[in-house]
């Protein structure tokens, strides 16, 4: 085991060294990753031609370099962190994580999923890395979408750009509405899963009799010792567990600076007004142009603002979990099923439709 946290192996944790996107067999297999090297080389060229080159290139190659500096700046932070956290959750036991977000299938259990995915401070990116894990540490599958669904843009940090951008009683608004769609759909899901219709997480493990989380947790803080390689291999497990989704998340950085060098955000308020179609075209936009937590607010904000669509600013920021492709592949690549992926929009979309719907019709009311 990772020598700061315990001097003596951990038998269960040696069996659970399988990544969190099951990719192992192609790390080790000597498979040159064009996805996820191209893509990063792209996003590196892009913020080297914004640093040195921005204002000699052709405007769309401006453009471009423009988007990919920016979506990096912005969510530098929560992707490494969200590494850092993928990291040490591989060397948490799975009973602690079961013991944590409590019995699978059950209403707390759903309930302390959201409620994690609301608190976590991190980007959608970020919390994309660390939902993963908790998957592939024994989180069963509706407490996953419910941890997912409740995050993309419900941190500390954005949470506070929305008050001061489109006010309390929005932004609580928005709050409590993608609450309640993760706690639905995560119930729906773990529905889903005791009529057989999808299949239980594997990695679920039941508790031990007469298991303490509090007194498991002391007895390991009491054999913590750090010696200098730990950090190195912290470093190296994290950066190894990652590459699955980062390759996805460097992906859609490049195709979504690509798309924005040719969409301008501002025009977003004069296409997608309050309407049927607009809550249709936002979700459409939104899926195609990927914009990380912290860069989707501004857009979300004009949206409520300019265009008076309110519905239409929740669907935009709700798009990060009911369309994201980025977080579509994730899950192909985690749960080996396009079955259990297609779930996550098929429940969310239709929620997020009425729900937009409803805000733009009860805003024109009042």
């Amino acid at each position: 085991m990772f020598s700061c946290c315990a001097p003596k192996p951990n038998p269960d944790l040696q069996e659970d060294k399988a990544p969190c996107c099951g990719d192992g067999g192609d790390r080790d297999s000597g498979k040159f990753d064009w996805l996820l090297w191209g893509s990063l080389i792209a996003v590196v060229a892009g913020c080297i031609g914004h640093w040195f080159f921005h204002d000699s290139l052709p405007k769309q190659a401006a453009d471009f370099s423009h988007g990919v500096y920016s979506l990096m700046n912005k969510m530098w932070w929560g992707l490494a962190l969200g590494i850092l956290a993928v990291g040490l959750l591989s060397w948490v036991p799975r009973e602690w994580v079961a013991a944590v977000l409590g019995k699978p299938g059950s209403f707390s259990g759903i309930l302390r999923a959201m409620g994690a995915g609301l608190i976590l401070d991190l980007c959608n990116h970020g919390i994309l890395l660390v939902a993963m894990k908790l998957y592939e540490r024994g989180a069963s599958y509706g407490q996953t979408l419910a941890f997912l669904i409740a995050s993309p843009w419900n941190s500390l940090s954005l949470t506070l750009i929305l008050f001061a951008l489109i006010g309390a009683k929005w932004t609580i608004i928005f709050l409590v509405l993608s609450g309640l769609i993760a706690v639905v759909t995560g119930l729906i899901v773990e529905g889903l899963v005791r009529l057989g219709k999808i299949p239980k997480n594997p990695n679920h493990v039941e508790l031990p009799e007469g298991f303490q989380l509090g007194h498991e947790v002391k007895s390991k803080l009491a054999e913590l010792r750090f010696n200098s390689g730990a950090i190195g291999r912290l470093i190296k497990s994290s950066i190894g567990e990652s590459r699955m989704i980062l390759r996805w998340i460097f992906f859609g950085t490049v195709l979504a600076a690509m798309i924005r060098a040719f969409v301008p955000p501002e025009t977003f308020g004069e296409w997608f007004g309050p309407t049927g179609t607009g809550v249709l075209l936002t979700l459409t936009a939104a899926t195609v142009i990927e914009v990380c937590s912290e860069g989707s607010s501004p857009i979300a904000a004009d949206l409520v603002t300019r265009a008076a669509a309110p519905g239409n600013g929740f669907a935009f920021l709700m798009a990060g979990a009911a369309t994201d492709y980025t977080e579509i592949m994730a899950l192909k690549e985690t749960t080996k099923s396009w079955k259990m992926t297609f779930i996550l929009p098929l429940l969310t979309l239709p929620q997020v439709v009425v729900i937009a719907w409803a805000l733009n019709y009860w805003a024109g009311t009042v």
